[in-house]
């Protein structure tokens, strides 16, 4: 469980839940194997939407920050993980 506070619980939760359907679509291709490697290419798949629509414009500038602030919950919930399978 990744810390924070009440009022951005809802947006986390979403975002956890489309990392898990991101990382469960490139699993389903069984080119990648290992959690952390699907993590790494979920990562980079979501970046590259991201900086898509941003370089489109189409995206305001309250939702860039809600998913910057997303994407370092993300990072620090997976360095998490990674300390403690250790």
């Amino acid at each position: 469980m990744v810390a924070c506070p009440e009022d951005e619980r809802a947006a986390l939760v979403a975002a956890a839940g489309y990392l898990d359907k991101k990382m469960r679509e490139i699993q389903a291709t069984g080119k990648v194997i290992g959690t952390e490697r699907t993590a790494v290419m979920a990562a980079l798949n979501i970046a590259h939407e991201f900086l898509d629509l941003r370089t489109r414009g189409g995206m305001a500038v309250d939702t860039v920050q809600k998913i910057k602030f997303l994407q370092t919950k993300i990072d620090a919930a997976l360095r998490w993980d990674a300390q403690t399978r250790q």
